[in-house]
């Protein structure tokens, strides 16, 4: 992506952020840009990973959780700041995403995001990536890491990034953390993986979103299978087929491989097991059923 494309982008997000407290659809925004809406919501999908609608849509809805949470507002209040014109039609929408009615998300007081402010990185996509350049994450790669888990938040539901945090600590110290960062930056987290020994389980996934149409996500998984858990069933979980707060990651799990399996409940988010077998099913029943390690 050149310079003038991420500067660009960043105008346009900027814009979108300044004006979250109102109506926004893609032509007011190709307008005060001065963009052709097509060449705008081209550019602005390929590079964040989501169209200009879902990002309004996903940004105006996480203000109004914490407006629901932080403020006395009204509902009906909210909604209209939030660019709703009825407190019903705010109220599906929240629901949808949310999995509560408004009135009940605020009794809970309890606030997470949907979606935070995307954050371009201008060298994103220049640099070739190694499975050799993933490596075990380091205390000083904690704020990295954290600025990567805010862009791609939208992936893990409920995620309270206090709890989050105290628990990368540790799995940083058992050695339970992968990351990779950009050649030359330690700063700039590319993609980060936690995952459980025990279980097999792949607990958390981020690629940075500029960075989900290339081989990055593929590089994790070989090295988890290959050197970290050679033989092992790979398990993980996402949303469940037609959630509307997916924003495609049941896709890309899929894309690498991974089986759908039971369904689940996580913090009281409805929510789909997938797997990822080290040997073809077919071949496990010729070897006598042979199974491959791990539990969830």
């Amino acid at each position: 992506m050149s310079r003038q494309s991420v500067y660009s982008i960043e105008r346009t997000i900027a814009y979108i952020e300044e004006h979250l407290d109102g109506k926004l659809d893609l032509d007011m925004v190709a307008c005060a840009m001065n963009y052709s809406k097509y060449h705008l919501h081209r550019t602005f999908t390929g590079t964040v990973g989501m169209t200009i609608h879902d990002y309004i849509f996903r940004r105006q809805l996480t203000e109004a959780a914490k407006l629901l949470v932080f403020s006395e507002k009204s509902i009906l209040d909210i909604a209209v700041t939030c660019g709703y014109e009825s407190r019903q039609a705010f109220s599906v929408a929240f629901k949808d995403m949310y999995k509560l009615p408004p009135a009940k998300f605020r009794e809970q007081r309890e606030f997470y995001p949907l979606q935070l402010r995307y954050v371009l990185q201008e060298t994103a996509g220049n640099a070739d990536m190694r499975k050799s350049d993933i490596r075990f994450a380091e205390e000083a790669d904690i704020l990295a890491w954290m600025e990567l888990v805010r862009l791609v938040v939208d992936g893990y539901p409920h995620l309270n990034e206090e709890e989050y945090l105290q628990e990368l600590k540790e799995r940083i110290e058992q050695k339970r953390a992968l990351i990779l960062t950009q050649p030359g930056q330690k700063e700039r987290a590319v993609g980060v993986m936690a995952f459980s020994y025990e279980a097999g389980s792949m607990d958390f996934f981020g690629i940075h979103p500029q960075y989900r149409n290339s081989n990055v996500a593929k590089l994790f998984l070989d090295k988890l299978m290959e050197e970290i858990l050679p033989g092992q069933e790979i398990s993980t979980t996402t949303y469940r087929e037609g959630d509307r707060a997916d924003n495609g990651h049941r896709r890309a799990l899929k894309q690498l491989g991974f089986a759908e399996k039971e369904l689940l409940y996580e913090f009281g988010y409805p929510t789909q097991k997938f797997v990822l077998s080290s040997v073809n099913e077919e071949d496990c029943d010729e070897k006598g059923n042979q199974q491959a390690g791990g539990e969830f």
